[in-house]
């Protein structure tokens, strides 16, 4: 057991509802504050005199200059294993094309798929591990990684394969999940429903013996899936135990209803959603995971994070990371220019890259920097934790502690 600190401030998330809008003035700040820790989980926080004399004999990790903690951050929607890059798609929508139009020429997932398909598991396990090792430096400490650049049983256990092996060189949550039903890839003989079923009768049953994945995603779109094969895809990947979340409403509607009405973990994007969708998920326990490196790739609306909060969601926030429409990757820097175009408090922020996106992994063990709480936290060099966003970005944290441990 040792205490760390003192800390400028430290920010503690407590005592916050899952659900809804939030103002700054509902967070919890203890200023001059220490960190009690053992070897995994918080024992208390408060203020760093007050706990040297409550815990006369602890070993004591000095914080040096002024700076500032908070719980680590979650990253519950990424897309981080894959070969290759998609610049051209980048210059392609900068003269003018379309998602779609991209996707139809050969570019796009597609592209994705053909990189990833060539590339080696042991050079998608280095080149993830290097992505993972940048993701902590920011901060987050708990992070999903979905497969889909395989479409075909080899590739996407490739891909899983890969994600799992990394477990072993990082400190790092690492959460994969199966998206082998990403799009309908260009070499299947059979539609889009015949290829769900090989899906469902060929990939999944090796990801579940193999333990894989515990979840499942699918991009519910034109360009994908159409809504009502993916409601029956989910209901029969639910049957066989995996936990759900969904790619919806990007680009049209109709995906988001189904994630909520399967029970879904969570329903990502949501660009084009409607005043109707928005109330729907608001009444569920699905999260809405907005996305806005991928609108900032794409040059489109936001999703809208705002009214979603308003309406009583539950709101997480998350990269996107990913080789096509979200390459960057920073999820503070996104974060901030959401919270710009939506009207965000730092509370709303702070809560949907913390708790909120821990719970749309379905974890309640983190997030927040409580008693019994995973000891993951982050570091600013700053006096004041607003500077954090402020910044948008520009300012990195000094330290990161993963399990009471600070990350080399």
């Amino acid at each position: 057991m040792k205490l760390i600190g003192p800390f400028r401030q430290v920010v503690t998330l407590a005592n916050l509802p899952l659900r809804g809008s939030l103002r700054d003035e509902q967070l919890e700040v203890i200023e001059c504050a220490g960190i009690v820790v053992n070897a995994r989980s918080i024992i208390k926080v408060g203020n760093f005199e007050h706990l040297k004399q409550e815990f006369p004999h602890i070993n004591i990790e000095y914080i040096e200059g002024e700076q500032i903690a908070m719980p680590a951050f979650t990253d519950c929607h990424t897309h981080i294993c894959f070969g290759g890059n998609r610049a051209n798609d980048f210059s392609l929508r900068n003269a003018g094309k379309t998602y779609l139009e991209i996707a139809e020429s050969g570019g796009g997932i597609w592209s994705s798929v053909k990189h990833t398909r060539e590339t080696s598991e042991a050079d998608l396990l280095k080149d993830l591990l290097i992505r993972i090792d940048d993701l902590i430096r920011q901060g987050i400490t708990t992070i999903e990684i979905k497969s889909g650049y395989g479409l075909k049983l080899d590739c996407e256990l490739k891909m899983l394969r890969a994600i799992n092996s990394a477990k072993e060189y990082t400190p790092a949550k690492l959460v994969p999940t199966c998206l082998a039903a990403h799009a309908h890839p260009k070499d299947f003989k059979g539609g889009s429903r015949e290829y769900l079923n090989y899906v469902l009768e060929y990939i999944l049953p090796v990801v579940q013996e193999e333990d894989l994945a515990k979840r499942v995603d699918i991009f519910i779109e034109t360009s994908a899936f159409e809504p009502e094969d993916s409601r029956a895809f989910l209901q029969r990947a639910k049957a066989m135990g995996f936990h759900l979340t969904v790619h919806a409403d990007q680009f049209t509607t109709g995906g988001s209803r189904i994630a909520v009405d399967c029970g879904a973990q969570s329903v990502d994007h949501l660009e084009a959603t409607n005043e109707g969708d928005i109330r729907y998920i608001a009444q569920s326990n699905t999260v809405a995971v907005v996305l806005p490196g991928a609108s900032l790739g794409l040059g489109m609306a936001f999703a809208p994070a705002r009214k979603l909060l308003d309406a009583g969601a539950i709101l997480a926030i998350g990269t996107d990371w990913n080789p096509g429409s979200a390459p960057m990757g920073k999820l503070i820097m996104q974060a901030s220019v959401l919270a710009t175009s939506q009207k965000l408090s730092t509370a709303e922020v702070l809560a949907g890259i913390c708790f909120r996106a821990a719970y749309a992994l379905g974890f309640e063990d983190r997030g927040v920097l409580t008693e019994g709480k995973r000891a993951d936290f982050v570091c600013f060099k700053t006096d004041h934790y607003q500077n954090v966003l402020y910044r948008q970005g520009g300012l990195q944290p000094c330290a990161v502690f993963i399990k009471g441990q600070k990350y080399a």
